[in-house]
């Protein structure tokens, strides 16, 4: 088995990256919900052009103001697929991130359980090692009585 040192050196390491792991995982978190954010005032900011638009439109616009509300709204249209676009990829890196986190703290936890079998022997040897000293010594005064 390795020894207590190494053990100790390897949970360090592996606590290390627990750390690591988590603290990008929680960034990825942020940066979703600000791309989230940003795709929702984008799909706000059209809801509220096409409202104007059907103002507009019911008030009496030109030919060329409606062709106008159209290429703006098709702009739109454009930014929100591809805000969408980034949400979707930051909601991968979450799963990504997240699932690198679950595997770093899985490892964390093996080394943390074999470093509890580890003393658990130890303590089993120690308390075996007392019996065997208190036995001898048990046998030697019953011998000097004699």
């Amino acid at each position: 088995m390795a020894s207590p040192s190494a053990l100790d050196t390897l949970i360090e390491l592996a606590t290390n990256q627990t750390d690591d792991a988590a603290k990008r995982l929680g960034q990825a978190i942020r940066a979703c919900e600000d791309t989230e954010q940003k795709l929702a005032m984008l799909l706000q900011y059209r809801e509220d052009y096409e409202a104007r638009l059907k103002a507009g439109m019911a008030a009496g616009m030109s030919a060329a103001g409606y062709r106008n509300f159209q290429l703006f709204l098709e702009k739109l249209d454009t930014a929100i697929a591809g805000q969408q676009q980034i949400v979707n990829a930051a909601k991968q890196r979450i799963t990504s991130e997240r699932s690198t986190w679950q595997s770093c703290e899985r490892k964390r936890i093996s080394y943390d359980t074999l470093a509890t079998r580890v003393e658990q022997a130890e303590l089993r040897k120690e308390s075996r090692r007392d019996q065997k000293l208190m036995d001898e010594y048990a046998t030697r005064q019953a011998n000097y009585k004699r």
